[in-house]
């Protein structure tokens, strides 16, 4: 074999690894969660010195136009489907978001992991005039990045961000806020707190019939024991949103699940 064919056989060789290796990534949960989330997060930490939420930021900043929400959300989409993907809900999910926070109209409003901000843009713009969203955050970092993100969209006093664990900060929210009940509930923190958090939602008497809570990433990562409960429950009325995972073509979804109320209570109160 001639240099020349061998240099071509190995260019080809390289591109078909590198397309089925795309392939692979877009369409398998673990190997896209595994390669974008660890392997290549890490990699372009070490390389720029600097962290996945920064580095969206910096996208933010420079690509949208500052007061413009809308500008904000196309900036971070287009930075995670042509730079570094990021987990947010997404273009594609974000749309059911969309249609749902509008059908809502909530009066009250719980975002349950804010990351850095692109989801509570996308629900804050939505809002009524008189609503603010409650969002919490765990991660310093993120949290810190998430008000640069949605003061740069013009929205921090449509937004307040609350940091720390959800599992302390449920229980203190009536209190807090005088609020007796929440229309609207977005879960898009660690998956394994889905139901834990629906449950402190519940004994806390945050929840009214008619209230809507609308849960991310039900089929990946994945919470299978909150789908099991909200399926099942008879204090809920569930449907299942068919999507992918953010920026991929790996199957996932959203669940909106409606809460009815405690029968139970409601009877023995009969």
């Amino acid at each position: 074999m001639s240099p020349l064919a061998a240099v071509l056989l190995l260019l080809t060789l390289c591109a078909l690894a590198r397309y089925l290796l795309n392939h692979m990534i877009r369409s398998n949960a673990t190997l896209a969660l595994l390669w974008h989330d660890f392997l290549l997060e890490a990699g372009l930490n070490f390389l720029t010195r600097s962290t996945r939420p920064q580095r969206l930021l910096r996208a933010v900043t420079a690509g949208a136009a500052r007061g413009d929400p809308e500008s904000v959300v196309r900036a971070i989409d287009d930075f995670c489907k042509h730079t570094e993907w990021a987990m947010n809900v997404g273009d594609e999910k974000g749309a059911v978001l969309d249609s749902i926070v509008v059908e809502t109209s909530p009066s009250t409003a719980l975002e349950l992991g804010t990351y850095c901000g692109y989801s509570a843009v996308r629900i804050s713009r939505l809002l009524p005039p008189a609503t603010r969203l409650i969002t919490v955050e765990m991660n310093s970092e993120c949290a810190h990045v998430a008000r640069q993100v949605i003061g740069h969209a013009g929205l921090q006093d449509k937004v307040c961000l609350l940091e720390g664990e959800s599992g302390e900060l449920i229980p203190k929210m009536a209190d807090t806020f005088g609020i007796q009940t929440f229309d609207f509930v977005f879960l898009d923190h660690w998956k394994e707190c889905y139901l834990r958090d629906l449950r402190l939602l519940e004994d806390h008497g945050l929840l009214a019939p008619g209230s809507v809570v609308l849960a991310d990433n039900v089929l990946c990562p994945g919470a299978p024991d909150y789908l099991r409960y909200v399926r099942s429950s008879l204090k809920y009325s569930s449907r299942f949103y068919p999507a992918h995972l953010e920026y991929t073509r790996v199957p996932d979804g959203l669940e909106r699940s409606e809460y009815r109320g405690d029968r139970r209570t409601r009877q023995s109160r009969d």
